[in-house]
């Protein structure tokens, strides 16, 4: 069986510009294909690998192959690659058509070849009928599709994107990253998207590059990076709201791991994976916690929890909760829920769990019996 070479091959690339931003010993292989998302806090390198894959920056040490060939030295113009920005870069002067075969009637494309190239991008873009129109005409996702059309005409089968939807509303938003998701699904083009937005990430990405500080914390697919995230800093980052991250020295001996010690763990709780009474049984290991405010969204209402005074857990509750800040409550998960980190350096530990860790676990916290069991 042969195994096909990557796509993309990011070898030991570092680009440091005072010493602290950049990139480090970067390592990275893409598929031919794929949607790839790099994922991130600002400054974390996401966009200085992006220019580095399309020659707006040089690597200070390390190479970058697209399609088997050593690009590292390639000039953008050279690489076989387009670009769409967060800004459209669109010229106010031309029209939606002249803004779109640009490029095109720069390399001197054949007329027929233009014609063709266009009508074929209009198409699958959905700007139909709006080709004699200037961008100050347009929606934001009008001029976004029309950066988009701009670079599925150059027929590269490469496309890099830069923060493309970060300009649009929230609605707007979701209906274009649909839309760029079909498209690359559709012309089999591999992409390769910048972005902040852990949700536009989880909802279009085939593979997700998760970085901080110029360095890759976790790479695999979305659920991958949901379900067992490598390191605290994953668990904390992806999910919306993010995985409650707690000191193990709350929680009862009998529910830490086998042999573990308190002190040396962080553990882990998605907001949905949390059951919230408010009212519990008497418990030797009480810990005192409290409601810190509620989120209501219709379908759903986040509880926003204080544990010790400290802010650091969520719970994803359906439908309609009233609960007002300061109300004593009681957590409970089932032990498969739980989520391991050393607690210095934030990896992520397997371990051992106790023999009835099938069951659920509680951590009961200080209740009023006063207050009604949800």
């Amino acid at each position: 069986m042969t195994v096909q070479k990557p796509f993309i091959q990011i070898e030991n690339v570092s680009r440091v510009f005072d010493g602290n931003n950049g990139v480090h010993d970067l390592s990275i292989d893409i598929p031919r294909g794929s949607f790839v998302v790099l994922l991130g806090p600002s400054g974390c390198g996401k966009s200085t690998t992006l220019r580095l894959i399309a020659g707006l920056e040089t690597a200070d040490q390390g190479r970058i192959l697209i399609d088997d060939q050593d690009v590292t030295a390639v000039p953008p113009s050279k690489r076989g690659l387009s670009m769409v920005f967060q800004s459209y870069a669109l010229f106010p002067h031309l029209s939606v058509a002249e803004n779109i075969v640009f490029g095109l009637k720069v390399r001197k494309c054949d007329k027929v070849e233009m014609a063709k190239r266009l009508a074929n991008a209009l198409d699958v873009t959905g700007l139909e009928g709006l080709e004699n129109r200037k961008p100050s005409e347009l929606s934001g996702g009008q001029r976004q599709r029309v950066a988009l059309a701009r670079a599925i005409v150059a027929g590269h089968p490469l496309c890099l994107m830069d923060e493309p939807l970060s300009n649009l509303d929230a609605k707007l938003r979701h209906s274009v990253r649909k839309d760029i998701r079909d498209l690359q699904q559709r012309l089999g083009i591999t992409v390769v998207y910048v972005t902040h937005d852990q949700t536009e990430a989880m909802s279009m990405a085939d593979i997700v590059i998760l970085m901080k500080d110029g360095r890759i914390e976790q790479a695999g697919s979305p659920a991958d990076l949901y379900l067992k995230p490598a390191t605290s800093f994953a668990a904390g980052f992806v999910g919306s709201p993010p995985m409650g991250l707690l000191p193990a020295t709350i929680l009862a001996p009998k529910l830490l791991p086998i042999g573990a010690r308190a002190e040396n763990l962080i553990i882990g709780i998605r907001p949905e994976d949390l059951k919230l009474q408010t009212k519990a049984p008497r418990h030797a290991d009480n810990i005192p916690a409290q409601v810190v405010s509620t989120e209501f969204l219709g379908p759903e209402t986040f509880v926003y929890l204080a544990i010790d005074g400290t802010d650091g857990a969520t719970a994803r509750l359906p439908g309609r909760v009233h609960l007002s800040p300061g109300t004593q409550v009681s957590l409970s998960w089932a032990g498969a829920a739980a989520h391991w980190f050393d607690r210095e350096r934030g990896h992520r530990l397997s371990a051992a769990m106790p023999d009835d860790a099938t069951q659920t676990h509680s951590v009961f916290l200080h209740n009023d019996p006063a207050i009604p069991t949800l």
